[in-house]
Order: C-alpha cells, then structure tokens, then sequence
C-alpha cells in the first residue's frame, strides 16, 4: 500500500462520520523559531499530517461531507523559486493534487477569502477547537462576515464539533502500512541500543551516551529521536524523566536509557537498563530479575478482549510479591496492592499508545470502562522500580536502584508482535554481549 493510498483511505473513514452538510477543517502547525531567526526542525501535526500527508508549515486541510461533494481541498504554500534556493524543496499547488491526491489546491493566502464561502454552504463545523487558535479565530471571523449579510438570506454554520477525538480515535488501530514503519522505528532503535550497551563504560559521560545512540539511529534513517533520551546512571535511574544526561558512568552503578528513534513520524520508545562496568551486582540483579519477570508476564497478557488495566494489574502483582519476598515492603500483597504501598517504588502506568506521538492519541477508557485491546493497537509494556538514593526506610544496599524494562508491541488476532524484538534483556545475554 503506498501513501496516497493510505492517506485517502483515512479520508475516507473520517469522512463517513461526519454529519450532512458539515466540513472538516484541520490546519499545519507553524514553525517555532529556536532562538533569533533560526528555527527547530519542523515537525508537522500528527492529525493534520494524518489526513493531510503534507508535512509543511503555512496549510489547511478542508473535508466536506459526502452530500456536498466529499472534496478534499487543500490550501497550502505555492512553490517559490527564491526561497526554495534558501530552505529547499516546497510541495505547492499542482504537487499537492499529484503526490497527496487531493481534489482541489489554492494558495494559503487565499484562505481566508474563501472560507466564507465554505461555511454558508455547512450547517456544521468539524475543527480542533483550542489547539490552534488561528484557525479558530479565522474561522469565527468568517461566521460574523456571514452574519452580516443575514438580510440577504445568508446562512452559517449553528454547529461546532471537535474534530480532534474522532481523528485521535482513528489513529488507536494501526494499519499495516503505519506498523511496518514503526517496525523500522523500533528496529533501529534495537541496533542502537545494542551499540551502546558495548559502548558503555566507567568514565565515560551520559551524554557521549546519548550521542552513540543517535548515530546509530541516524545511520538507520531515524534523524530525529520520538522524545528526548533518558541517559540515566546511578540513582539519576530514579528519576523516571531524567533528561540531564550529564553525568559521569561510575564503576559499580547501573544505566538506564530510555529512547527511541523516530522513521516518517512514526515513533519507537525503548528502555534497557545494565551495569556500566558489564557485570551486576547481587542486589541490582534481583531487582533487574523481578523487573523482567513482570515485564516478561505483561506481555504475555496483551492480546484482544483484554482489558487495557489488566495487563498494569499482572504487573503490579508480580512487582508487589517480589518487593515483599525481598523485604522492600512488608504485609500481604493484595492488601499493599489495595494500599498502594508500591508507590514508594513503582510510580507509573503499565504503559502507553504508540504511533505518531510517543504517547499516542485514544482514550483509555470507553464509558466509563478500561478499554479492551484490539489487533491493531500499538502500546509500551514497562514496568521499572526506582528506589531513591535517599530512601532510609530501606536496607542501604537496595538505596539508588533504578531499572525499567520497555518494548514495544502491536495486538494481533493471536496475542502480540514485539516490534521491539531482539533487543536482548535477561541479565545472561546482556553480560555476554558487554563482555564481547
């Protein structure tokens, strides 16, 4: 399946949920400059680029219902001699209609004079209400046009519906063609988390880290990472968004690095933690160990029918059970379970969604109740457990720990695709492969 085919088909699909005589409207986030007139690297909308596939600032994405039409209409920047001989290639007009199968173009600056004629033709507006101001007041613009002209038998649209849901709601069942570049996502990220595992060692600084990582990523075609890394040594581990990364490797701690690299806006989000000097030490292989056996069981639970908190539930049973069985906690394990006791050392979810953001778009609840897994869906399995440097409640051994295990998987009809596979994490295979 090639993009214009993918992209047309998602049209498709949004435009069969919308209401008679109703637009969609979506619009391209702008550049944000870095610092003086130097911008970041643009990174387009996610549902804007969704529907779009126009991965350029300065545009509008309009969809009309079926009855009037069902035209795609895209309003995006001609393309300019001049400044593509400074900032490079720009799609325009007629490669809008060629490459995004669009049905009609117009220049961006045209936009606002059209619209009015857009909105008295729809008794509903389809738009991403509050995200991006801009369009918003465009478009309340254009209705107080229309308004005026009320003597005239002018009409406007009476209706305003968040568009932003139903795209978000889209975008949870992964298409073949989306899976097979997060498995490139995720791929690359499993070499490069394979190079600095034997990169790694006493001395060297998180950062240097960091920077092994995203070359093996770049070599991959990942340019850009989905997230900034975590590089984290010693009791930084601890810390669960610990983006620093300027420590030194110390001989004796461990490192967790968290990071994933990005192909086509398709994200991956990886996690492995392992000794700096190749070889853990008893309290931090116990800790790895249990991490791993709750890692290892909550996949085994991903498959379709399953509620989205049973798979944190396995987990959390296991984490609690082993916390108790190596005196980190004391009591019964359902009654710290319903205590939260495990918060002084295991703080987050089970996961999240994964595509076109980190933490993807969908609701994790439908109604009221845990959502239940379908083929299709791509979430993070990682537990971790952080135990803080500074934590006197517990035995001084176990003080500065911090591991998480993260891998990435897809539901299918069976059960679950590691798209992460490879990636080795039982505490044999990662001393063997440092020891190399």
């Amino acid at each position: 399946m090639n993009n214009v085919t993918e992209f047309k088909r998602r049209r498709l699909a949004l435009q069969s949920q919308l209401k008679p005589r109703s637009m969609a409207l979506l619009m391209a986030r702008p550049e944000v400059l870095r610092n003086g007139d130097t911008a970041y690297p643009y990174r387009p909308d996610s549902n804007f680029f969704y529907l779009s596939g126009l991965a350029e600032p300065e545009a509008v994405f309009i969809l009309l219902s079926k009855d009037l039409g069902g035209q795609c209409i895209l309003f995006n920047r001609p393309r300019d001699p001049k400044l593509e001989r400074w900032n490079g290639f720009m799609l325009g007009l007629e490669g809008a209609l060629s490459e995004l199968a669009v049905d009609e173009a117009y220049p961006i600056a045209e936009f606002q004079q059209k619209l009015p004629d857009y909105l008295q033709q729809v008794q509903c507006v389809y738009a991403p209400w509050g995200r991006m101001p801009q369009l918003d007041q465009w478009i309340m613009d254009a209705q107080e046009h229309l308004k005026k002209q009320v003597r005239r038998g002018v009409s406007w649209p009476t209706e305003c519906i968040d568009v932003q849901h139903m795209v978000d709601e889209m975008r949870v069942i992964k298409s073949d063609y989306e899976i097979q570049l997060m498995r490139h996502a995720a791929q690359s990220s499993v070499k490069a988390h394979r190079a600095v595992m034997q990169y790694a060692k006493p001395g060297l600084h998180e950062y240097q880290v960091e920077a092994h990582f995203n070359y093996h990523c770049g070599l991959e075609n990942c340019r850009f990472q989905a997230y900034p890394p975590i590089v984290a040594s010693g009791a930084n581990a601890c810390i669960l968004h610990y983006v620093d990364n300027a420590a030194p490797l110390q001989d004796g701690d461990l490192l967790l690095i968290d990071a994933g690299g990005e192909y086509n806006y398709y994200t991956s989000d990886i996690t492995r933690t392992f000794p700096v000097n190749g070889r853990f030490s008893e309290p931090q292989r116990q800790i790895y160990e249990l991490v791993l056996a709750a890692q290892l069981a909550g996949i085994a639970a991903v498959k379709p029918g399953v509620a989205w908190n049973e798979v944190q539930r396995v987990m959390l049973h296991i984490l609690t059970t082993g916390l108790v069985a190596l005196g980190l906690l004391q009591g019964d394990v359902d009654t710290l379970i319903e205590e939260k006791a495990f918060l002084q050392f295991y703080m987050h979810g089970s996961g999240h969604f994964l595509g076109l953001d980190t933490h993807d778009a969908g609701a994790y609840k439908i109604a009221g109740q845990w959502r239940l897994l379908e083929p299709g869906m791509t979430l993070t399995v990682e537990p971790g457990l952080y135990i803080d440097a500074n934590d006197t409640s517990v035995d001084k051994k176990w003080r500065g720990i911090g591991v998480r295990i993260e891998d990435d998987v897809v539901v299918t009809k069976e059960g679950c695709d590691i798209l992460s596979d490879g990636l080795i994490k039982t505490v044999a295979d990662i001393e063997a492969w440092m020891a190399r």
